[in-house]
Order: structure tokens, then C-alpha cells, then sequence
């Protein structure tokens, strides 16, 4: 079986999916790309060979002979892309988040319910090598209870400040902590069920104009009692770091890396080594495996491993986290729901 895919997003993202889609998966038939500017998606179809290229993501959505999409459009669009595929009878792989808020997260999961069709929203994090072997270890028991979860999140360089604004991106928390608040839940094996965010603009004084900060921290407490903390940052002037350590009752485990080249170089000088340059570099096992699952899902009719209930919840987190910010307290997940 061939799956014929969309792409609907021909930005920095689209294109790391339609490199995949077009050269890492056999079962994929990379169909048509959709972007409101006419250059890029020209650029990408032109460059990953799609068939067709779409001006209005609508008119690829038309098309009968298309499957399945991928959504790699700006965040603020992701919930109303995935109601409109939803109801042209599209299977969905969604960039995270699923939505920035939880009405939004609601219609896209009502919408994709009603039209019987199958959704991934994209935490590559739980397709890389190191976070997979963790999870197994984690559930068989090799470091007892979970007890503790750190985490670390810091980019190289500052985002746009066009992305950066809030209605645009969710703002730090949301936008970098997401991948942080699906792994807590993910690798502990219960749900947040308090946060405490505490943050500033440090580095970067222009963020205050678009009503965003570069570093933060939130405290998780978990519902099993379990602790954790996530760091996030816009200012990793030494390369992209990301990292997370696992405590149990009888044991710990870490992932991460920071190094892209197991190289060091040792002079008088010192020891030194290189650093991992981008998300790209660092996961780019994890982007074509996620979506060769999503693909596989679609051959075997089955249910994908990341669900539209699994993006709500790190969106909850994500809200949670950016109310305590805003009003200085802790949150309890609880009252989102009321």
C-alpha cells in the first residue's frame, strides 16, 4: 500500500517533513504541498519532487486522490487545519501543539471523532533512540518508581519576534516547554496535576515588546505525588541542549547529549569538543520515524502511539504553566477544567 500525502506548510519545519516524505519513507508518495507563499512552496516541491503545489491549503484538501496530510503550519493555525482535513476525510499528522488553548484542542479532537479518521500530533521526542530505550528500561522496572523528572530545553538563538508573540507561538513556555510537559507525562507514567512557573526577559530586551521572555522554570507536581522541573531558554549561546534525567527509587536515568561529533580534541590548551548545532541535527531520527509510524498506522488501520488526548493534555500543561507565569502562583490543573 501506497499513502499519498499532503504537506501543508512549506516553511522551516514543512521542509524537514518533506525531506522525509519524499526520501526516508518507500510507503509515502509525497503528493502535493500547500503554502500561502508562492515562493517557498514552489521551492519545496520543486526540490522534494511533490507532484503539485497549492497556493490555499483548501485546494489540496479537494483533492480526492489524497490520503492523509501533514500539518507543519504556524502554531496558531494547527486547530482550524485539522478541523478542515478532518472534514474533507484526511488522516491527520498535526505539528504539536494540537491547539494553543483547550477549546481548540476540543473542536480538532470532536472534529477528527466525527469523521472516523486517525491523528498523530507530532512529539518526535518519544521516536528518538535514546528516549524510546529509556521508556522500556522506566517500564521494566530497572530504576524502580519514578520520582523525580528533570528537564532541559534551551535553543541556540532567539526566535523571530513575529513568532515569538504569544497569539502567534503560546510564548516560551508553551512553545519550547510543550515537548518537556508530553515527556513528564510520558516517562513518569502519571499526569501533572500542579505547576509553578517563574521566568524573565534576561538576555533579550526586545521579547518584552512582543510580551515574551527568554528563560524560564516551571515545577511540576505530579498526581502520584512525584516531582519535576523543566528549564527553558532562548539564549544556549553554545548550541542547541536538550536533556532530561529520569530519578527512580532504584536509580536514575539520563538522555541526552552534547556533543554532535564524538570527537575530543586534547592540547595544552585544553579538552575540547563540538556542540549539537540544531533541533534538526539532534532529532532528525525522530522526525522520519514518527512519521513512518504514522504511515505504518495507516496501513494496519491502527490507532497512532500519540494521540489528539495525549496533545491536549501538554497543551493543558502548557496553559497551566503560562497562568502561573502571568499571576505568580501555582496552578492546578483541575482549573482549567471547571
Amino acid at each position: 500500500m501506497t499513502v499519498r500525502i499532503g504537506l501543508i506548510g512549506a516553511g522551516r519545519m514543512g521542509e524537514v517533513f518533506a525531506h522525509h516524505l519524499a526520501f526516508s519513507i518507500p510507503e509515502a508518495d509525497f503528493a502535493a504541498v500547500a503554502d500561502a507563499n508562492h515562493e517557498a512552496v514552489k521551492r519545496v516541491a520543486a526540490r522534494y519532487s511533490a507532484k503539485r503545489h497549492y497556493g490555499d491549503y483548501v485546494e489540496l484538501l479537494s483533492q480526492k486522490d489524497i490520503d492523509a496530510v501533514v500539518i507543519a503550519t504556524p502554531t496558531n493555525t494547527h486547530d482550524k487545519i485539522i478541523i478542515d482535513a478532518a472534514n474533507a476525510g484526511k488522516h491527520i499528522f498535526a505539528e504539536k501543539p494540537l491547539a494553543l488553548t483547550l477549546q481548540g484542542c476540543d473542536a480538532a479532537i470532536a472534529a477528527v471523532k466525527a469523521a472516523g479518521i486517525k491523528l498523530q500530533v507530532g512529539f518526535m521526542r518519544r521516536y528518538d533512540p535514546a528516549y524510546l530505550a529509556a521508556k522500556q528500561k522506566i517500564d521494566a522496572g530497572v530504576i524502580g518508581t519514578p520520582v523525580m523528572f528533570k528537564s532541559v530545553g534551551r535553543d541556540p538563538k532567539r526566535t523571530s519576534l513575529e513568532f515569538a508573540r504569544r497569539v502567534n507561538s503560546g510564548g516560551l513556555i508553551m512553545d519550547m516547554g510543550i515537548h518537556d510537559f508530553d515527556l513528564a507525562r510520558w516517562l513518569m507514567g502519571t499526569e501533572v496535576k500542579r505547576v509553578f512557573s517563574e521566568g524573565d526577559c534576561l538576555v533579550f530586551p526586545e521579547l518584552k515588546d512582543v510580551d515574551d521572555i527568554d528563560n524560564a522554570v516551571i515545577s511540576l507536581k505530579f498526581e502520584n505525588g512525584a516531582v519535576g522541573a523543566v528549564d527553558v531558554s532562548r539564549n544556549a549561546v553554545y548550541g542547541y541542549d536538550v536533556r532530561t534525567e529520569v530519578m527512580g527509587s532504584e536509580g536514575s536515568l539520563y538522555i541526552g547529549k552534547e556533543q554532535q561529533i564524538p570527537l575530543w580534541v586534547k592540547t595544552r590548551a585544553g579538552i575540547t569538543h563540538d556542540t549539537v548545532p540544531y533541533f534538526m541535527d539532534r532529532f532528525g531520527e525522530a522526525y522520519a520515524a514518527e512519521i513512518k509510524d504514522f504511515v505504518a498506522c495507516l496501513e494496519s488501520d491502527k490507532e497512532p502511539a500519540v494521540s489528539g488526548n495525549d496533545g491536549r493534555k501538554a497543551t493543558a500543561i502548557g496553559v497551566a504553566a503560562t497562568i502561573s507565569f502571568d499571576e505568580g502562583r501555582p496552578v492546578e490543573l483541575g482549573e482549567l477544567e471547571t
